[in-house]
């Protein structure tokens, strides 16, 4: 895990953070603007979530890919939490 938290960075940290933002901002557009802070919120957590998550089920592998792996990681896990907020709040 330190090896991962190594990789991540404050710079991944802060992509991550804006890769949420855009996330739910484009899932409260394609849901007609409803929920918009909800979809913000969902979209930061998820993107942050889902590489310590598969970090932490021993996909060591992120690391080793570097921060460009983490991020496709973190848009991977917000696009799936999103579509799956959308189906629960619509």
């Amino acid at each position: 895990m330190e090896g991962f938290l190594e990789a991540l960075g404050w710079a991944g940290i802060i992509i991550l953070t804006l890769i949420g933002l855009v996330s739910g901002w484009l899932a409260s557009v394609v849901a007609g603007g409803r929920n918009r802070p909800k979809y913000l919120i969902i979209g930061v957590l998820a993107a942050l979530a889902t590489p310590f998550v598969l970090a932490a089920l021993g996909l060591g592998v992120l690391a080793a890919g570097g921060l460009l792996a983490i991020l496709f990681a973190g848009i991977f896990g917000a696009v799936v939490v999103l579509v799956l907020a959308k189906m629960i709040f619509d």
